[in-house]
Formats: structure tokens, sequence, C-alpha cells
């Protein structure tokens, strides 16, 4: 059974940083793209950042880009989110999912499998 599990998510003030995790078990993701989206009350789940199978490429929604870093370690079958200067819109349950079909990195529906999300919550 595949499984996901986010966690690293909390209560920050605005500036500080977060580094959530996203640990795969049940296989390995290490040949998939996986992404990190995000989904605040009221609203439509939203693209983060993902990452290519090597760790080659990466991809950041604009709202994000210079302040998040996505990498992963494919040894610990593991993708990570660094989160600085976060602001009050980043509060959000954060969500990990496996990119497992062709399409927009950018788009939730080629991803496949995800986690039961962390709440991020930054106070203004």
């Amino acid at each position: 059974q595949v499984q996901l599990v986010e966690s690293g998510g909390g209560l920050v003030q605005t500036g500080g940083s977060l580094r959530l995790s996203c640990a795969a078990a049940g296989r390995t993701f290490s040949g998939y793209a996986m992404g990190w989206f995000r989904q605040a009350p009221g609203k439509e789940r939203e693209f983060v950042a993902a990452i290519s199978w090597s760790g080659d490429n990466t991809y950041y929604a604009e709202s994000v880009r210079g302040r998040f870093t996505i990498s992963r370690d494919n040894a610990k079958n593991t993708v990570y989110l660094q989160m600085n200067s976060l602001k009050p819109e980043d509060t959000a349950v954060y969500y990990c999912g496996v990119k497992v079909h062709s399409g927009s990195y950018y788009d939730d529906a080629p991803y496949l499998y995800w986690g039961q999300g962390t709440q991020v919550t930054v106070s203004s």
C-alpha cells in the first residue's frame, strides 16, 4: 500500500521559516516527479512547487519563487519544501503528491498519490 506522510508544519510568525518533509512508504518514487500543493480554507488546491525525478528541474508558483525551495533525497524516498520569508497568505494545508501521469507540473490532475497534509499557519 502506497503512503505519503507530510510533516514539518506548524505555527510561525511572518518572516519565519519552516521545512516540510514528505516521506513515501510502500514503494519507491525515485522515478517520478513530485510536487507540493496547498489549500487554504474556502479556496481551491493550488500548485506550490514540483521537482523532476532526478532533481535537476524544479518548478515554482510565482507567489513562492525566491522564498521556497523544493528538493528530494531519492535514497530516503523523501521530498522537502524549505519555506523562508513566510507570509500570512502562505497559511494553508500543504500536500505532497506523486506525478505519475503526463501533463503539466502545475496542475494537480497528473498527480495520483497524496498525503494527508500538514498545516502551516503564518501569523501576522
